[in-house]
């Protein structure tokens, strides 16, 4: 009898009818991943742009370079751009760039951001991943390196498959692994849910198991990233209702929630600042496409 655990048709159903996947969850939630951003937009841009945001993006590119991904004169395509956080030292470094980025709000700061930098070779294209059609469009293995980090545009194989496409050298995915770590989603869990929080993302252990079954030569990394910022009452209010993810609820619960999470704001936090400690475990794949074997830099 074959065992079912080395069999990736079992692993991409199992993937695409999980419900607790990271898309999955949102879209239960009633939440538009091209709209998430609208409300934190401007607060996400000065984070990434910050010294700490800048040296989190040095890093993880220093990780690429460690693996062989060069940047000169290569072709990138940026997943989920954001305000351009990783485009920018893309271009810096000498790779011309198509910037994917849905988000409106975020669209407009990242051309801020290009127009005020040295580099011109940006492209940005505002469709989601979704509707892009990659034959269409003359996408298929048109890049050097696919760069998808931290965007919900993969959530079953399926996805991933269309993101290989587009690749010729190397793909880069990340996404969470396990429960989110957020200082005031936990202080106020218990005052609006009568159950443990468990929001388990694992969609990093089915891309890790169907790309060894299916062949493919790729790195993984999973570390523990925590940082500290500074946030408005605002800003802090509805971040906390998304991730309570309320827009499922009735009309009379979401309103009932959302004065709770004032009402604790403004009690404990009367400045009207909230420093919220957040993170967790993130996963990390570069998948290689063209030269497979282990990178040495002799």
């Amino acid at each position: 009898m074959k065992n079912e655990l080395f069999d990736a048709a079992v692993w991409e159903r199992a993937w695409k009818e999980d419900s607790q996947t990271a898309v999955m969850r949102m879209k239960h939630a009633g939440i538009d991943p091209t709209r998430s951003f609208d409300h934190k937009a401007q607060a996400f841009n000065k984070e990434v742009f910050s010294e700490g945001g800048r040296r989190r993006a040095k890093r993880i590119i220093g990780w690429l370079e460690d693996q062989g991904v060069t940047f000169a004169g290569k072709s990138v395509l940026d997943i989920g751009a954001a305000s351009g956080g990783f485009a920018l030292p893309f271009a810096e470094r000498g790779a011309e760039v198509t910037a994917l980025e849905p988000n409106l709000p975020l669209v407009e700061l990242m051309k801020d951001n290009v127009a005020g930098s040295a580099t011109g070779n940006i492209k940005i294209v505002t469709k989601p991943f979704e509707d892009i059609d990659v034959q269409t469009n003359g996408w298929e293995k048109a890049f050097d390196l696919v760069f998808v980090s931290m965007c919900p545009v993969w959530s079953n194989w399926d996805d991933v498959e269309k993101v290989l496409s587009c690749a010729r050298e190397f793909c880069y995915l990340s996404t969470m692994v396990g429960s989110a770590e957020h200082s005031l989603l936990d202080e106020v869990w218990p005052l609006v849910n009568d159950r443990p929080r468990t929001n388990e993302v694992m969609d990093m252990a089915y891309l890790s198991h169907i790309l060894l079954l299916k062949g493919y030569a790729y790195q993984s990394l999973v570390t523990r990233e925590m940082q500290t910022m500074v946030v408005s009452h605002a800003v802090a209010l509805e971040e906390v209702m998304t991730m309570l993810q309320t827009s499922s609820r009735s009309a009379d619960e979401q309103a009932r929630v959302r004065r709770i999470v004032l009402e604790h704001l403004e009690r404990n936090y009367p400045s009207g600042e909230v420093t919220v400690r957040k993170g967790g475990r993130f996963g990390k794949v570069l998948v290689r496409l063209q030269n497979q074997q282990m990178y040495s830099r002799d």
